[in-house]
């Protein structure tokens, strides 16, 4: 029950208990009853006049047309003003105290709540009041004692008993509150939230025996209830009756065959026997139902995402994150925790296109986004990825990592001039970030070179070896270009062999050093490291370039055998049939 309850009941009704009050006062009778009982109380007391009731009930009324237009302040000072011509009015020095209440001076109420009772106190909402501001000013005894005084001053208000059963729990005065529901059940017998809160008082205190028997009650008093005996069997559980709390829900599951609460405890239970088929099947039959809250699920998700990746849970893992969405094809969340959980076991389309069914339903979330175009590369598809990065972009504008993405994507469809423009805007909302500002001069020097921007790709190129002097990706691409172009070949040499060094079973690195020594004229030297690369890898323009060699060697049929090879794989150099018919070397 509410500690404070009805305190604002029907404004008017206090305006009908002044004017009654009033109205008494102006009878003989009772006027001479009430000087006699002010005499009593406050011997000094003037009795008002007539005029003096009138005037005050009019600026009582005043003030309260000012309380229903919860202007407080100005109903409080005609309050007060009517309080100073009928001091002894306790229905208006209630409302005096109300008002402070509500400007949220409590302190100030305490008396005029007091002078109320002391002036009638028949009147439950008087205590109330009282008990509510001595609560707020931490008076907790006193406010006890004001619900204990409403009870023995006011017939059959053993309602309140609640009231104060409330108090004794806010202030963790457990055997108070159990003491107070004895009285309870004296007055009104057994009631279900009496035993409900009498065990969560055993609970707080650390008495699972007698929370249990208490739960025994319950499911004795409601059969038919399959929330108590769930409650029952995770007190088992707690107990480490693990066989007690399997039996309870097997109950449950009686009155409820489909609830998925009690699977979902039977899982856990079960994975603690070590029975893990029944587990999992009892897992699958809770996320089978959409009773089952998609909170509940995804947290259930995300505890096995932290356990992957692990063979022994990655089948019911993605079996479960199927029937998320199955139940619940609306929820953004359950496709994004399908995508979450599928990205990390390798099911990596499947994970992409999920993110993208999430953010149909909410696109406002960034690292869906962010997942969707990293798994776009990933995927090494370029046209999505270009697509992707283009709405997340719309979205935001200012993420350089969007940008990355965007330019690598155009890069990848031979967009140089998309590609260039994207990067450059990336990397100045990178500005700060050193690393991320190298990886967008990477791909710059990269997609400059494809341009023939050679100066702008050599910068950037060496912008990127001062931040990361051993930047695998650059040492290889800046070196062969350079060859290509013949131009500065010393540095190519220099950058590929201490590549090579790195990296000594790189096929990829190796023809990049051999092709360097090639194009220096050291061709007994490139033949050596091209047949280490040969013996690892079948790759086109390797195999291609070895012939190369092989031909400056003098080794011509050899030569051709190799370029047939090559034209074989499908990816050699446009000049491959040219020097296969002519048997000559063409570059």
């Amino acid at each position: 029950m509410n500690t404070f309850r009805n305190v604002l009941l029907a404004t008017c009704c206090f305006s009908l208990m002044v004017v009654a009050e009033s109205n008494a006062q102006s009878s003989k009778k009772k006027a001479k009853a009430a000087k006699e009982s002010a005499i009593a109380e406050a011997p000094l007391a003037k009795e008002p006049s007539e005029q003096d009731k009138q005037i005050s009930e009019a600026l009582f009324l005043d003030g309260l047309k000012y309380f229903m237009l919860e202007d407080y302040q100005q109903a409080l000072q005609l309050f007060q003003k009517a309080l100073t011509l009928t001091p002894n009015n306790a229905a208006l020095n209630y409302k005096v105290g109300e008002t402070y209440l509500l400007l949220k001076d409590s302190k100030a109420a305490i008396p005029f709540a007091q002078s109320a009772i002391a002036q009638n106190s028949k009147n439950p909402y008087y205590y109330l009041l009282l008990a509510q501001l001595q609560t707020e000013q931490k008076q907790f005894d006193a406010a006890a004692q004001a619900y204990n005084d409403l009870m023995r001053n006011v017939p059959k208000s053993e309602e309140y008993l609640f009231n104060l059963a409330d108090l004794y729990l806010a202030q963790a005065r457990y055997d108070d509150a159990l003491k107070t529901y004895e009285r309870i059940e004296k007055q009104f017998g057994e009631l279900e939230q009496l035993t409900v809160s009498r065990q969560q008082i055993y609970l707080r205190q650390k008495n699972i025996d007698k929370a249990i028997q208490e739960g025994e009650k319950l499911i004795a008093s409601y059969p038919t209830e399959a929330r108590y005996f769930l409650a029952q069997a995770e007190l088992y559980n707690a107990s480490k009756k693990t066989d007690q709390a399997i039996a309870v829900l097997d109950e449950a599951l009686r009155i409820e065959p489909n609830n998925p609460f009690a699977h979902l405890m039977l899982s856990d239970l079960y994975r603690q026997k070590g029975n893990l088929a029944e587990s999992e099947k009892r897992v699958k039959k809770a996320f089978s139902s959409p009773e089952l809250d998609i909170d509940t699920k995804v947290r259930i998700l995300v505890d096995f995402i932290r356990q992957l990746p692990n063979p022994a849970i990655e089948q019911v893992s993605l079996e479960l994150v199927d029937l998320t969405i199955l139940n619940h094809p609306d929820e953004a969340k359950a496709y994004a925790v399908a995508g979450d959980l599928q990205t990390i076991v390798g099911k990596k389309e499947k994970a992409r296109n999920n993110y993208l069914e999430a953010v149909k339903l909410d696109d406002s979330h960034f690292k869906i986004w962010q997942q969707i175009v990293l798994l776009d590369a990933e995927l090494s598809q370029a046209d999505s990825l270009v697509v992707h990065s283009e709405k997340a972009l719309e979205l935001f504008p200012n993420q350089a990592v969007f940008w990355f993405y965007n330019g690598t994507g155009h890069m990848i469809e031979k967009n140089y001039t998309k590609a260039v423009r994207a990067l450059e805007h990336g990397k100045r909302l990178s500005a700060g970030e050193a690393e991320l500002v190298a990886q967008f001069n990477l791909q710059l020097g990269d997609s400059y070179n494809s341009l023939k921007e050679y100066k702008k790709s050599d910068e950037a190129y060496e912008a990127v070896l001062a931040h990361d002097a051993n930047n695998a990706h650059v040492l290889n691409n800046y070196s062969y270009f350079l060859s290509l172009r013949n131009e500065n070949m010393q540095k190519a040499k220099a950058m590929s062999e201490r590549l090579i060094k790195q990296h000594p079973t790189n096929p990829t690195y190796l023809d990049t050093y051999a092709w360097v020594l090639y194009k220096l004229g050291e061709y007994t030297e490139a033949r050596k490291y091209l047949e280490q690369a040969v013996a690892i890898s079948d790759d086109a323009t390797i195999v291609e370039h070895y012939g190369d060699v092989l031909f400056k060697l003098g080794k011509k049929e050899e030569a051709v055998s190799q370029w047939q090879k090559a034209k074989l794989k499908g990816e050699a150099s446009a000049f491959i049939d040219k020097k296969i018919k002519e048997k000559k070397l063409y570059e």
